[in-house]
């Protein structure tokens, strides 16, 4: 298992990580297996999609048309054990949508994936810098 940080430069980001887990999958040595890539933290999300600048905009708008930035969303208070006002209550319900994690077959040292399958990481609540879990399972 490794781990990667990301330092995202926007508050929505896709970030393809595609090429660090399939260099990760190389240097584990795992013959045949599954990789499982997992964010930490609740207001990212892991997800697989095709890499086009034209589906990334798709993605950034239906999820901004399905989960608002202005409703008056119930986590929009202060948060004594933060000491601050939670004010991303987007970006949790976009984590909940898209998921924390993806699992992906390892066949003869390689990751398996469609031919326009890419992993990206899902920035909603930016800029930050955030943790990326890959592990390798198998033999």
């Amino acid at each position: 298992m490794t781990s990667v940080i990301y330092h995202t430069k926007s508050q929505f980001q896709l970030v393809k990580i595609t090429e660090d887990v399939r260099r990760f999958v190389t240097e584990a040595g795992i013959k045949d297996g599954l990789v499982a890539v997992i964010t930490s933290h609740t207001t990212t999300g892991i997800m697989v999609n095709e890499g086009l600048d034209c589906l990334e905009i798709d993605i950034e708008e239906t999820l901004d048309r399905l989960i608002p930035q202005d409703l008056p969303y119930a986590h929009a208070h202060f948060l004594p054990s933060y000491g601050a006002t939670g004010s991303n209550a987007p970006g949790h319900l976009k984590s909940m949508l898209t998921g924390n994690s993806c699992m992906l077959p390892v066949k003869d040292g390689r990751l398996i994936s469609g031919h326009a399958q890419d992993i990206y990481l899902a920035e909603y609540d930016g800029p930050q810098s955030r943790n990326v879990f890959i592990e390798v399972l198998g033999e």
